[in-house]
């Protein structure tokens, strides 16, 4: 039995988040795909683990997934096989044979996350589904303040949508960081875990804060309090990417 760790790569548009789901009528899922197509070039059932459930629409450049299997292919060579049996919007990137302990979940030890937005009054309908369009002014120096107080251990609870069914809200924000390109803003999270739609809310957050619509002091008040009605808006899934997972 052999253990293969692989890095993948995925346009989330057209997929209903990574996990496999119990509803057939479901559209597809990242890990339905890449499961029938390891298993269709091993000839042997295969179960992908990763190291976190995106959403529907959410996008990974460097998702991490294991899967066992007894097959001899070299693992230099697995990687190019498997593509061939992907569709266009998912792409294996390397794979490596690591040990049977590796679990690409519960061995990580945190995930960089990317958040893009157009702030832009410009209106396109070419890449929507690839980052959040806020049109408007926009206070920068503002939300470089608001990016700094959601750093730190915390109880994110405030930052968490319902229908998460984690007991424990205390995560850590080592870094969270925007910097503008001209009409964009790109926003960079590193965390050792996060909640159900925690990175998007923060972004929603910070804009709501940059635009005037919530005060900078509200971030401590919902970090104190905990309250989910208190924060900005759910910032869209399409502006979202899993960047890289960490390990030992």
């Amino acid at each position: 039995m052999r253990n293969i760790k692989a890095v993948v790569q995925y346009d989330g548009s057209r997929y209903y988040g990574f996990q496999a789901q119990l509803d057939p009528d479901n559209i597809p899922t990242v890990q339905e795909v890449l499961e029938e197509a390891i298993g269709g070039l091993l000839k042997e059932p295969t179960r992908v683990h990763s190291a976190g459930r995106t959403d529907s629409g959410v996008h990974a450049l460097g998702q991490v997934v294991h899967f066992y299997t007894e097959s001899r292919i070299p693992v230099d060579k697995l990687a190019n096989a498997i593509n061939q049996h992907l569709p266009q919007d998912v792409y294996i990137l390397s794979t490596e044979e690591v040990s049977l302990e590796f679990h690409s979940r519960k061995c990580a030890l945190g995930k960089h996350y990317q958040y893009k937005v157009w702030n832009s009054d410009e209106i396109t309908v070419f890449g929507n589904q690839y980052f959040y369009r806020y049109p408007g002014k926009l206070d920068d120096e503002l939300m470089l303040q608001a990016c700094k107080l959601l750093e730190g251990t915390h109880n994110y609870q405030g930052f968490c949508s319902a229908g998460s069914t984690v007991k424990n809200f205390v995560r850590t924000v080592y870094y969270m960081h925007m910097r503008r390109d001209g009409d964009w803003l790109i926003f960079d999270v590193y965390g050792n875990g996060f909640l159900y739609n925690m990175v998007r809310i923060m972004v929603g957050t910070v804009l709501d804060i940059g635009k005037g619509r919530k005060p900078l002091h509200i971030i401590p008040v919902v970090l104190d309090n905990q309250k989910r009605h208190l924060a900005g808006r759910t910032a869209p899934a399409s502006g979202l990417y899993l960047k890289s997972v960490f390990y030992p």
